[in-house]
Protein backbone atom coordinates (compact mmCIF):
# COMPACT_ATOMS: atom_id res chain seq x y z
CA UNK A 1 0.00 0.00 0.00
CA UNK A 2 1.66 3.43 -1.13
CA UNK A 3 1.95 6.02 1.64
CA UNK A 4 -0.77 8.39 -0.47
CA UNK A 5 -3.51 5.26 -0.08
CA UNK A 6 -2.76 5.16 3.85
CA UNK A 7 -2.82 8.75 4.03
CA UNK A 8 -6.83 8.46 2.38
CA UNK A 9 -7.28 6.05 4.86
CA UNK A 10 -6.22 8.00 8.08
CA UNK A 11 -8.08 11.12 6.52
CA UNK A 12 -11.30 8.88 5.94
CA UNK A 13 -11.37 7.12 9.33
CA UNK A 14 -9.96 10.44 11.49
CA UNK A 15 -12.82 12.66 9.80
CA UNK A 16 -15.55 10.00 10.85
CA UNK A 17 -14.37 9.14 14.32
CA UNK A 18 -14.28 12.93 15.23
CA UNK A 19 -17.77 13.57 13.53
CA UNK A 20 -19.09 10.84 15.62
CA UNK A 21 -17.73 11.99 18.83
CA UNK A 22 -18.63 15.20 18.17
CA UNK A 23 -22.11 13.81 17.39
CA UNK A 24 -22.42 11.52 20.37
CA UNK A 25 -21.59 14.17 22.93
CA UNK A 26 -23.62 17.01 21.30
CA UNK A 27 -26.70 15.14 21.08
CA UNK A 28 -26.30 13.89 24.47
CA UNK A 29 -26.60 17.49 25.68
CA UNK A 30 -29.82 17.68 24.12
CA UNK A 31 -31.53 15.42 27.08
CA UNK A 32 -34.66 17.32 26.34
CA UNK A 33 -33.77 20.45 25.54
CA UNK A 34 -33.98 22.01 21.80
CA UNK A 35 -30.45 21.34 19.85
CA UNK A 36 -30.36 25.08 19.16
CA UNK A 37 -29.99 25.66 22.95
CA UNK A 38 -27.48 23.11 23.56
CA UNK A 39 -23.64 23.72 23.73
CA UNK A 40 -21.73 23.22 20.75
CA UNK A 41 -19.45 25.42 19.80
CA UNK A 42 -15.93 24.15 21.93
CA UNK A 43 -17.20 20.80 21.12
CA UNK A 44 -16.95 21.51 17.45
CA UNK A 45 -14.18 23.39 17.43
CA UNK A 46 -12.61 19.92 19.90
CA UNK A 47 -13.47 18.20 17.46
CA UNK A 48 -11.58 19.71 14.69
CA UNK A 49 -8.58 20.59 16.71
CA UNK A 50 -8.56 16.99 17.82
CA UNK A 51 -9.07 15.13 14.09
CA UNK A 52 -6.00 17.51 13.01
CA UNK A 53 -3.75 16.37 15.55
CA UNK A 54 -4.94 12.71 15.20
CA UNK A 55 -4.42 13.43 11.45
CA UNK A 56 -0.73 14.64 12.07
CA UNK A 57 0.60 12.20 14.80
CA UNK A 58 -1.06 9.21 12.51
CA UNK A 59 0.88 10.18 9.31
CA UNK A 60 3.60 10.77 11.51
CA UNK A 61 3.41 7.32 12.83
CA UNK A 62 3.12 6.02 9.15
CA UNK A 63 6.00 7.86 7.67
CA UNK A 64 8.55 6.24 10.68
CA UNK A 65 6.75 2.81 10.57
CA UNK A 66 7.63 3.16 6.43
CA UNK A 67 10.51 5.11 5.68
CA UNK A 68 10.82 4.08 2.19
CA UNK A 69 7.54 4.69 1.21
CA UNK A 70 7.31 8.41 2.94
CA UNK A 71 7.15 11.26 0.51
CA UNK A 72 7.19 9.36 -2.57
CA UNK A 73 5.08 10.01 -5.34
CA UNK A 74 4.51 9.14 -8.99
CA UNK A 75 2.69 10.24 -11.88
CA UNK A 76 -0.34 8.13 -10.50
CA UNK A 77 -0.50 8.69 -6.80
CA UNK A 78 -0.96 12.62 -8.29
CA UNK A 79 -3.19 11.76 -10.65
CA UNK A 80 -4.85 9.93 -7.91
CA UNK A 81 -4.71 12.56 -5.52
CA UNK A 82 -6.36 15.09 -7.68
CA UNK A 83 -9.44 13.27 -8.77
CA UNK A 84 -10.32 12.63 -4.76
CA UNK A 85 -9.92 15.96 -3.83
CA UNK A 86 -12.30 17.47 -7.06
CA UNK A 87 -14.54 14.61 -5.69
CA UNK A 88 -14.32 15.75 -2.33
CA UNK A 89 -14.20 19.16 -2.53
CA UNK A 90 -17.50 19.56 -4.92
CA UNK A 91 -18.77 18.95 -0.69
CA UNK A 92 -17.58 22.27 0.15
CA UNK A 93 -18.91 24.17 -2.32
CA UNK A 94 -22.36 22.57 -1.47
CA UNK A 95 -21.98 23.71 2.32
CA UNK A 96 -20.63 26.91 1.48
CA UNK A 97 -24.34 27.18 -0.54
CA UNK A 98 -25.94 25.46 2.23
CA UNK A 99 -24.84 27.74 4.24
CA UNK A 100 -25.36 30.90 2.74
CA UNK A 101 -28.91 30.03 1.85
CA UNK A 102 -29.06 29.49 5.35
CA UNK A 103 -27.85 32.66 6.42
CA UNK A 104 -30.35 34.41 4.24
CA UNK A 105 -32.85 32.58 5.45
CA UNK A 106 -32.00 34.07 9.11
CA UNK A 107 -31.56 30.29 10.58
CA UNK A 108 -30.03 29.85 14.05
CA UNK A 109 -26.24 29.93 13.88
CA UNK A 110 -26.08 25.87 15.28
CA UNK A 111 -27.69 24.69 11.56
CA UNK A 112 -25.34 26.76 9.63
CA UNK A 113 -22.24 25.79 11.40
CA UNK A 114 -23.18 22.31 11.98
CA UNK A 115 -23.94 22.44 7.73
CA UNK A 116 -21.01 23.55 7.33
CA UNK A 117 -19.07 20.99 9.71
CA UNK A 118 -20.89 18.35 8.21
CA UNK A 119 -19.86 18.99 4.57
CA UNK A 120 -16.60 19.25 5.08
CA UNK A 121 -16.73 15.79 6.73
CA UNK A 122 -18.29 14.70 3.87
CA UNK A 123 -15.70 16.37 1.86
CA UNK A 124 -12.91 14.66 3.54
CA UNK A 125 -14.60 10.95 3.77
CA UNK A 126 -15.84 11.30 -0.26
CA UNK A 127 -12.57 12.56 -1.15
CA UNK A 128 -10.52 10.07 0.68
CA UNK A 129 -13.34 7.11 -1.01
CA UNK A 130 -12.26 8.05 -4.12
CA UNK A 131 -9.27 7.59 -3.76
CA UNK A 132 -9.26 4.52 -2.40
CA UNK A 133 -11.26 3.51 -5.06
CA UNK A 134 -8.63 4.30 -7.43
CA UNK A 135 -5.83 2.74 -5.67
CA UNK A 136 -8.02 -0.65 -5.39
CA UNK A 137 -9.94 -0.29 -8.47
CA UNK A 138 -7.51 1.25 -10.43
CA UNK A 139 -7.51 4.52 -11.74
CA UNK A 140 -7.99 5.57 -15.70
CA UNK A 141 -8.06 9.41 -16.52
CA UNK A 142 -9.94 10.41 -19.10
Amino acid sequence: MSSEEKSAWIMGVVAVCAYAAYLVLVLGRADGVPLTEVRYVSTMLWSIGAAIVASIVLHVAVAIASPKDAGKKDQRDREIYRFGEYTGQSFVVIGGVAALGMSLAELDHFWIANVVYLMFVLSAVVGSTAKIFAYRRGFWPW
